[in-house]
């Protein structure tokens, strides 16, 4: 049974940096593409970030985008998202997710239900 765990969040001031991992076992981790969601209470499961199987696309939320970097080592089974210039509204419990869609199209990749696999989820808050 495959299974994703994440790590690295944390509380952190505005402006500040974060490192999540996302470790995977199994198979599935290097023959999938991979994605980052975030949820805060009250609110829906929200895309961030989405990653090709070998790495060569990436994709990004707007509201992420220049500031989040996805990425990830097929050979350690890890994916990683860099969070540079956090602000109060990243706040929210993160996820990753193994993407279980044939195909790839930016509606697939932003939808909760095109993954599968889903870790326990890592708390980041941004304190302003």
């Amino acid at each position: 049974q495959a299974q994703l765990v994440e790590s690295g969040g944390g509380l952190v001031q505005a402006g500040g940096s974060l490192r999540l991992s996302c470790a995977g076992s199994g198979s599935i981790f290097s023959t999938s593409a991979l994605g980052w969601f975030r949820q805060s209470p009250g609110q829906e499961r929200e895309f961030v970030a989405h990653i090709s199987q070998m790495g060569g696309n990436k994709y990004y939320a707007n509201s992420v985008k220049g500031r989040f970097t996805i990425s990830r080592d097929n050979a350690d089974n890890t994916m990683y998202l860099q969070m540079n210039s956090l602000k109060p509204e990243d706040t929210a419990v993160y996820y990753c997710a193994a993407y279980a869609q044939q195909a790839s199209s930016l509606r697939s990749r932003a939808s909760p239900n095109s993954y599968r696999y889903w870790g326990q989820g890592t708390q980041v808050t941004v304190s302003s």
